[in-house]
């Protein structure tokens, strides 16, 4: 449980290769010109996804950009004592690499230069497995790691990916509250230091057809994200024949029909231009994809208390700032997307209760396979108790 701009104008007309869509008004829309119509914000981490070659997951992203270090001169000039080296598939100018300049700019203000931060971005140095293996040979001490990159450290990460599990973000907060200690945990015994989650947002299903029940997945050319084993559980357990392809090949197979129908959040729809593509959006989140922040353990103990106190602190404040980030620009992409003539359709609520009782199946069947029956007792406990209180729906499903 992985979004990118579109890229540059060539001058003087449409860019070469570009997706043409109408507006209800009639006015001719361009894919990259559809992206700026979100109002000034940048690409966050997770919502644009073209993955470097051989990343994999329901997270989209991979950018080709040079790192600009920013921050105060004095600071940046010197080499501080403890510095982080750390790559990610989110782009140069993303609302993530700003918010990461500014981690590291305030981390060496506070710290006096003795601790600071170096970002590769734009999938510099390859796919998460890639980065994964660059840290353990000591060539990065950091990762900004996909889910299904996160899976590869500690598969129980991956619960909090399951499909139809939660129906907004109270519910999603309620489950880092309940899980995140125990995760953080488990990924320090594989010798990494969790700094924080980026979250990627609810994830949804498009087509060029209108799927309002299960029975209408199932007749249609649904893509499967090469490699993510909850995305091939669930359409296993839908009973779908998916046709796993690499992200970079969907939007040439939507154009060709090898596929006609994805899942992605709303932003990635549009800056992978798949929305030129579709024409149905399905309003039932099947999932909320996430990302996070990793450290080479040995690295970060290596600060003294004091300096771990202050790269928590500012970590927590950053990462906040970020998630909001990326939940208004996904909120911000589905308004674009309507305007892009996208019919977003209400699931059939017979579906609704048929998709979360797949969901269920899904949950139960990777137990021992990912995470442990304690593990998806605490969260889905968790959930159940505040579902009461609020006295809201118990199923997996808004």
């Amino acid at each position: 449980m992985r979004v990118r701009g579109p890229g540059g104008d060539r001058p003087g007309g449409c860019r070469k290769g570009s997706s043409v869509k109408q507006t209800e008004s009639g006015e001719r829309i361009r894919a990259f010109d559809v992206v700026r119509r979100i109002p000034r914000r940048r690409a966050v981490f997770g919502g644009s996804p073209r993955p470097a070659p051989g990343a994999s997951g329901w997270l989209l992203p991979a950018f080709l950009a040079a790192w600009l270090l920013g921050g105060v001169p004095a600071l940046a000039a010197s080499q501080p004592t403890h510095l982080f080296k750390v790559a990610t598939i989110a782009p140069q100018g993303s609302t993530w690499m700003t918010l990461m300049e500014e981690l590291d700019r305030r981390v060496r203000e506070e710290t006096g230069g003795e601790v600071g931060f170096r970002f590769y971005p734009g999938g510099q140095h390859g796919s998460d497995l890639d980065v994964l293996r660059k840290m353990r040979s000591g060539q990065l001490q950091g990762g900004g790691i996909s889910g299904v990159g996160l899976g590869e450290i500690e598969p129980s990460l991956r619960i909090l990916e399951l499909p139809f599990m939660f129906n907004n973000m109270d519910e999603v907060a309620q489950g880092h509250h309940a899980l995140d200690a125990v995760l953080a945990e488990r990924v320090r015994q594989r010798g990494l230091h969790l700094l924080g989650w980026a979250d990627v947002g609810f994830v949804y299903l498009y087509s060029q057809e209108p799927l309002r029940t299960v029975s209408d997945l199932r007749k249609q050319k649904v893509w499967l994200w090469q490699g993510d084993p909850l995305a091939q559980r669930l359409l296993k357990e839908a009973g779908v024949s998916p046709v796993p392809l690499d992200i970079t090949d969907v939007l040439i197979s939507l154009q060709t029909g090898i596929v006609n129908t994805v899942y992605v959040t709303p932003y990635g729809c549009l800056s992978l231009q798949w929305f030129s593509r579709v024409k149905h959006m399905v309003d039932l989140p099947l999932t909320y994809a996430n990302g996070a922040v990793v450290l080479d353990a040995q690295a970060y103990d290596r600060l003294s208390a004091s300096q771990q106190e202050t790269l928590s602190r500012l970590a927590a404040e950053i990462f906040a700032r970020l998630n909001e980030a990326t939940r208004k620009q996904n909120e911000e992409s589905i308004a674009v997307l309507r305007d892009a003539r996208i019919q977003v359709d209400q699931a059939d609520p017979a579906a609704v209760a048929e998709f979360v009782e797949i969901g269920r199946r899904v949950w139960q069947g990777l137990v021992g396979e990912l995470y442990d029956q304690e593990l998806l007792d605490r969260l889905t406990g968790a959930l159940a108790e505040m579902r009461s209180a609020q006295g809201g729906v118990q199923g997996g499903a808004r």
